[in-house]
């Protein structure tokens, strides 16, 4: 039995980085993400339910809308399987996010605060190259030199990141290492290293969770869990429906070939009769459409 909850369930991942009691683990989060660029000491959780919410994503999408000291938005997503336009959509949510700045009067200047997308990928992004952590700035694309630091987006493509406890050596790598296999862990790692890591066993410890917060993460289990199994039975259906289209394919090729072959023997036949009744082969050429060479050989 798992001694820590599964952080790929909506109970899981919103226990761990969407409560108030445990902000600071978000916090310590964002910041070892955004090492030297950032210092976030607080903040706020927004009602997520001014975006735009799908019923499609329920079991497959978790996210967090929180906001700092500073005004910044981000918005914290764990997202269980490839979806269609998906890219799109994280553009979708972001500037919707965006765009609702401008709700606050008339006396409102454009003065815009950053929003952050930082996407957790249970899955590896199509037609990108895979690696652990994909950035997207606007940017020239000629210079690449910065044009607006308002908008940023931040994939995180778990399955790339494949280190050892041992080869961890960012505050990152640690988190990543930690979240990816904590449903197999045995004791939390890096506790001695970073305080927050002993915070986090504590709150991820399956034992401490109440009858209630058990049972609810039970059901996310489940419903992690069948989506899982949806996932994989339709890679499977489609390996299934592409062999039997290469199948079929095949097939009728190979009836096509036969006849076609079938069809050159029939005229070959035709041709070497008349030849042998001394037509020309002009005329025979007429008839069969075969070639001075081809006739000559019968």
């Amino acid at each position: 039995m798992a001694k820590y909850i599964n952080p790929f369930t909506d109970v899981g991942f919103k226990k761990i980085f969407g409560q108030e009691v445990s902000k600071d683990l978000l916090i310590d989060f964002l910041n070892d993400l955004l090492v030297d660029e950032k210092s976030i000491t607080d903040i706020t959780f927004l009602d997520k339910e001014v975006l735009p919410e799908y019923m499609g994503d329920r079991g497959v999408i978790y996210d967090i809308y929180c906001t700092t000291e500073n005004g910044e938005q981000f918005i914290v997503e764990m997202q269980n399987r490839q979806q269609v336009n998906f890219r799109e959509r994280a553009l979708y949510y972001l500037s919707h996010a965006v765009s609702r700045q401008g709700e606050k009067g008339a006396d409102w200047r454009f003065n815009l605060k950053a929003v952050y997308g930082v996407f957790f990928m249970n899955f590896r992004l199509e037609n990108m190259p895979h690696k652990l952590r994909t950035d997207i700035v606007l940017s020239d694309r000629d210079t690449h030199e910065q044009f607006s630091d308002k908008l940023r987006f931040i994939f995180i493509e778990l399955p790339s990141f494949t280190k050892e406890e041992a080869e961890c050596v960012t505050d990152f790598d640690r988190w990543i290492y930690v979240l990816k296999n904590m449903e197999t862990l045995n004791r939390m790692p890096f506790k001695a290293r970073k305080s927050v890591f002993e915070k986090l066993e504590k709150i991820v410890d399956i034992a401490s969770l109440s009858k209630e917060e058990r049972v609810k993460y039970d059901e996310s289990i489940k419903v992690y869990r069948d989506s899982l199994v949806t996932m994989e039975f339709a890679e499977q259906k489609g390996r299934a429906e592409g062999l039997a289209e290469g199948m079929a394919k095949g097939m009728a090729k190979g009836k096509a070939e036969g006849k076609a072959e079938g069809k050159a023997e029939e005229r070959r036949i035709i041709a070497g009769q008349l030849k042998r009744m001394g037509m020309s082969f002009d005329a025979i050429r007429e008839v069969t459409g075969l070639s001075d060479s081809e006739i000559d050989a019968l």
